[in-house]
């Protein structure tokens, strides 16, 4: 897959690391980026096409497979994080809200996109994971929950997708400089580095990014004894 003349739909394109994808297509010849918000407005970077799209909705997910149908690549960048334990107060209504976004929104768009993606020549689509899809934390052990799940979904849509010349990249990362984890103090990956990493290795044609060193990490530690999911790194 190349960005030069791409279509790419972005999903969260806004800010964080949607932005800096965004502009990364840009600069990477796209021919045309949509950038996807909730509110298109709060969309402000030169040279993309804004579109109201919350992934949580399947009538503004309809609309927009109806009217994209030259796109060649989907990011699925859009997400949220509850800071929440299973067992908080508020856990059970955490994790529904992070599923929808983080998983039901990432399958609902591959599953509405993925004809205009064989119709445009096979195409790609982007996952963006965590680390916590490895490990979890107790004050955010329901987004790692929601991330397990889109892993899941990603090696599983990979398998049917491949047929149809679709390639589906997984970008697993640890902390970035975003707003979503303002409130951390530990050491954190610039989204442009994540990007520039995650286009790269969506050109060579590669299947999984490990975009920093705690993912680097603990995807190793999967297999060690004992598994660094049983007793993960602790928290900033």
């Amino acid at each position: 897959m190349k960005i030069q003349d791409s279509v790419a739909l972005v999903t969260g394109a806004n800010r964080g690391l949607g932005l800096a994808f965004a502009k990364a297509l840009l600069a990477g010849g796209a021919r045309k980026v949509y950038a996807a918000a909730r509110d298109p407005a709060s969309v402000t970077l030169p040279g993309v096409q804004a579109i109201r799209l919350d992934v949580t909705n399947p009538d503004e997910i309809a609309a927009a497979a109806r009217d994209l149908q030259d796109v060649t690549l989907v990011i699925n960048n859009a997400g949220i994080l509850r800071g929440s334990g299973f067992l908080s107060p508020g856990g059970i209504d955490a994790v529904r809200a992070e599923l929808e976004t983080n998983f039901f929104g990432p399958l609902a768009l591959t599953r509405a996109f993925a004809a205009t993606l064989a119709r445009n020549g096979g195409g790609a689509i982007i996952n963006v994971l965590s680390a916590l899809s490895w490990v979890s934390f107790p004050t955010s052990s329901t987004y790692s929950a929601s991330k397990a799940a889109a892993w899941s979904l990603s090696n599983g849509l990979r398998g049917e997708l491949r047929g149809q010349g679709t390639q589906l990249l997984a970008l697993h990362v640890g902390y970035m400089d975003t707003d979503m984890i303002r409130h951390v103090t530990a050491p954190k990956s610039d989204p442009n580095d994540v990007v520039r990493q995650t286009l790269a290795a969506l050109e060579a044609g590669k299947e999984e990014i490990l975009a920093d060193e705690v993912s680097r990490q603990v995807k190793l530690g999967l297999a060690a004894e004992p598994g660094v999911y049983l007793s993960p790194p602790r928290a900033a």
